[in-house]
């Protein structure tokens, strides 16, 4: 129950899945959460969520592909909290985005521009902005651990959702570029690379893929992973335990990387 106490914990895509899950655990194992997200509504459950279980934080609602918006999120938490010893970034879409969005998660000779510009902004560009505010706070500190979320999808290629696909294998050659360039400064930079989440994301195609008639299609394990079983992962990278790791990349996949 104290692995990140003391700590403040600044996370993104903090009202549902992944981030939720990390908001509630980080605070459960002593950290100050402040989440963020586009929508009050999901962000205000998360944080009863946390209070609820005797964790503190608060959160805050913008969009953080819109960069302004980003500087106002890093201010506040600095402002109000004094530092930021954990940036996890868990920010951006998925699958399900095909349905309000037709063509975001095409191949990539029916994606359309806009919708590349689309995707890039939210899994990516929203990275991008917040992580360039924190690394000097993180330097000035002289310590830190960024943890940024990606995807098996980012280790290797697939048949669709090439905008998707392209976004995460950016966020893993990034990170170890980040590891690289910062470790002088105290500041480690690993990632976690989720298969398929039981998650609002890919809810529409989990049942496809996890079928009864073949429900190892995807995994070796037969199911997808919970936001918690995630959750967990991104713990140990934002934790003291993991400080000889950076650069480092964490597959939570139920064995599909493990598959030839």
């Amino acid at each position: 129950m104290s692995r990140l106490q003391g700590k403040i914990a600044l996370i993104t895509g903090a009202g549902t899945g992944i981030g939720r899950a990390c908001m509630q655990l980080f605070a459960n194992e002593g950290a100050f959460v402040f989440g963020v997200s586009r929508t009050q509504s999901n962000l205000d459950e998360t944080l009863s969520l946390v209070t609820s279980g005797g964790g503190k934080g608060s959160v805050f609602s913008a969009d953080l592909s819109d960069p302004s918006k980003v500087e106002a999120v890093v201010e506040n938490c600095i402002s109000n909290n004094g530092k930021i010893d954990i940036l996890l970034n868990a920010a951006g879409v998925g699958y399900n985005l095909r349905e309000s969005s037709e063509g975001s998660m095409d191949p990539i000779d029916t994606t359309p521009i806009e919708k590349w510009k689309e995707v890039m902004a939210s899994n990516l560009d929203s990275l991008f902005y917040v992580s360039r505010l924190v690394v000097p706070q993180m330097k000035r500190q002289k310590s830190g651990s960024i943890v940024n979320i990606s995807s098996i999808f980012g280790m290797g290629g697939a048949p669709d959702a090439h905008t998707y696909t392209a976004t995460k294998g950016a966020i893993i050659n990034l990170s170890k570029s980040m590891a690289v360039a910062y470790v002088d400064d105290g500041i480690r930079c690993n990632v976690v690379a989720p298969g398929f989440v039981e998650t609002q994301m890919v809810e529409s195609v989990i049942p496809d893929l996890f079928s009864e008639e073949n429900p190892k299609l995807i995994s070796p394990m037969g199911r997808p992973a919970t936001p918690q079983e995630v959750a967990y992962a991104s713990l140990f990278f934002a934790s003291d335990e993991s400080s000889y790791c950076t650069g480092s990349v964490l597959a939570v996949d139920g064995g599909a990387t493990g598959r030839a």
